[in-house]
Formats: C-alpha cells, sequence, structure tokens
C-alpha cells in the first residue's frame, strides 16, 4: 500500500489496465496446470515437517548446529534437534537406530560398525569439514608460547606434572589439566597422535563432553593446559592463549589457522570431521532427506562462518554422489 501511494494518477491507471488483460486469461494457476513447474516444486518442499534426530561429537556440533539454525528457516515445521554427547556417545545411539544423523570426529569403529550391521542399521559417511585440534592455556598465562609433540606426551601420561618439569624456566606450579572425555572422538584423536600406542593417558585430568566447561576451566587457572576443537578457542580468544606446537624439537611452531589446518603443516593436530546418515532415515523420511542434501551444500560455507575448514568442492560433489546413488 505503501508504495501504491507514491503512484500517481497515471500510473495507477495503467496497473488498472494490467489487471484487467490479467484477468482476461486463464484462471488457473500455472502450478496447477504444470504441477511439475518449478512453483509447484516449491510448493512441495515447503510442506515438509516431522523431525530430524541428530547427536554426536561435540567438536561437529558448532557446525551442525549452525546447518539446523538456517534449515529452520527454510523448513520451519521440520524439528530439527543436535544432541551432545560426544562421538562415541553418538554411536551408541545410530548405531541402534535412534538417531538419523551421528556427528563424528573420527571414523566408525569396527566393534560400532558391528553393532549397528547387528541392529541392520546402514550408513553412509561424509567428510564435512577440517578441524584442528587447539592446544590452549589461559589469557592470564603469560609464560608458555609453544609446546612440542614430545612435551605434551609427558604432560598428558603424568611424566611430568610440574610446569618447571617440562622446562626450567617455567614456574614451579602444578599442571591443571582439562580434556574431552572418553566418549570424544577428539580424545581417541589425541590419544592416537600424542599419547602413543606404548602410552597410557594419565587419568588425573577435568574432563567432559562439554567443551564449554573445559573453555571455563582453562579460562579461569594460571597453569591449566588443555585442549579441543579449533573452533572453540576461536569463539574464546578472548580469554585463552593459543599454544603453538612443534611437531619436534627442531621444528618451527605452529599455529592453527584455517590455512594451516587446510594445508596440513599444522601437524599431527589437523583431521577431517564427519556425519554418518542412516541410510533408511534417508529414504524413508522426507524431511531428513531434504536435511542431508541442505547441509551438504551448505557444509563449506558455514564451515568458514564458525571456525572450521570448508573441504575441497569435489568432496562436497562426492558427497553429493554418495547420496544420489541410494536413491538408485
Amino acid at each position: 500500500m505503501r508504495r501504491m501511494l507514491k503512484w500517481t494518477g497515471v500510473f495507477m491507471i495503467l496497473a488498472a489496465l494490467l489487471v484487467v488483460v490479467a484477468g482476461c486469461g486463464t484462471t488457473e494457476s500455472n502450478t496447477e496446470q504444470n504441477p511439475n513447474s518449478e512453483a509447484g516444486q516449491d510448493s512441495a518442499a515447503e510442506a515438509l515437517s516431522g523431525n530430524v534426530q541428530i547427536d554426536g561429537s561435540s567438536t561437529v556440533y558448532p557446525l551442525q548446529e549452525a546447518i539446523a539454525e538456517e534449515y529452520r528457516m527454510e523448513q520451519p515445521d521440520v524439528n530439527v534437534t543436535v544432541g551432545v554427547s560426544g562421538t562415541g556417545g553418538g554411536f551408541k545411539r545410530f548405531t541402534v537406530g535412534e538417531t538419523d544423523l551421528s556427528n563424528a570426529s573420527r571414523p566408525i569403529k569396527e566393534e560400532e560398525a558391528a553393532i549397528a550391521e547387528e541392529n541392520g542399521i546402514e550408513y553412509v559417511e561424509l567428510p564435512i569439514a577440517y578441524d584442528g585440534l587447539a592446544v590452549v592455556v589461559s589469557a592470564k598465562n603469560d609464560f608458555v608460547k609453544d609446546l612440542t609433540v614430545k612435551e605434551l606426551q609427558k604432560i598428558w601420561t603424568g611424566e611430568v606434572t610440574n610446569w618447571n618439569e617440562v622446562r626450567p624456566e617455567f614456574p614451579d606450579a602444578e599442571i591443571k589439566l582439562f580434556g574431552p572425555g572418553t566418549d570424544s572422538g577428539t580424545f581417541d584423536y589425541w590419544n592416537e597422535v600424542i599419547i602413543g600406542d606404548d602410552h597410557e593417558i594419565t587419568s588425573n585430568f577435568v574432563a567432559s563432553e562439554d567443551d564449554n566447561v573445559l573453555v571455563k576451566g582453562i579460562a579461569d587457572d594460571e597453569y591449566a593446559l588443555g585442549y579441543f576443537g579449533y573452533a572453540y578457542y576461536v569463539e574464546n580468544q578472548d580469554k585463552l592463549n593459543i599454544v603453538a606446537i612443534k611437531a619436534d624439537e627442531h621444528a618451527e611452531p605452529v599455529v592453527p589457522t584455517e590455512e594451516t589446518i587446510n594445508d596440513g603443516t599444522y601437524t599431527p593436530l589437523s583431521r577431517p570431521i564427519f556425519v554418518y546418515v542412516n541410510v533408511h532415515s534417508f529414504l524413508e523420511k522426507p524431511q531428513v532427506q531434504d536435511y542431508v542434501y541442505f547441509m551438504n551444500e551448505l557444509a563449506g560455507e558455514m564451515a568458514l562462518e564458525v571456525g572450521y575448514i570448508n573441504l575441497p568442492d569435489e568432496v562436497y560433489e562426492e558427497n553429493k554422489e554418495k547420496l544420489d546413488a541410494l536413491k538408485q
């Protein structure tokens, strides 16, 4: 109405004539005449409803939740829920058919795959982004700038428990450790690349599947040390200091960034993250299928927005080909 009030009398007459001319045509809409038209397809898409159940990795959560928020605006009648029970906790639910998608910061384990098979759960694995593990200290900490992989191993196996045992110039103070719990894929990855098969991780650390709990614990303690997904550091860099990592004592220290994570120079703490899709849910629930395609299409863009690294375009295209093949 505001625009109509601004029109001159001439434009109002022209508009009226156009209405009359339009009225002389068919009274049926294009969609009614051609149900296969683009408008008809949009109308069908708007009719989606139901639930999409997602659980799993706290590392993948920020990316998946960002995608879910975008999808809720596109499909407000679809209820998308994203849980944070850790990669292992997510697979426990996924492999018995309780969820449609499972976020994972590591590939599914053989024993988890066996449980899925026993329960008749078929799935497809979709890599959706790169992540780097951030090693962090409190913003109050002004003495730790970098650490070697070997030093991290000594700290996290309990071989050293005071900072001055790591390096003599560090203060004589107990190291307070914070890290993901045992259900986390991040915990598994850390064990693989830092602890190694010949050592055992110390039990003397504060464990949580909620990375926000870890952020607070580290930020509040000058002598704390912890690790979690790079995105959580990006969100909380005003409270935390990042620790550069040296692959060995002779290497240059490398800080995780979009560039160093993507090009592999931030080693060994760079990795892909995944979403697993229940094939039955994908084929039998239109809202799940629609969401999965939406997720794959948006994942690269949203990864950069929430602090992850997008995969090459060809990976997302390969994901789409996997999904298309399920429908054949």
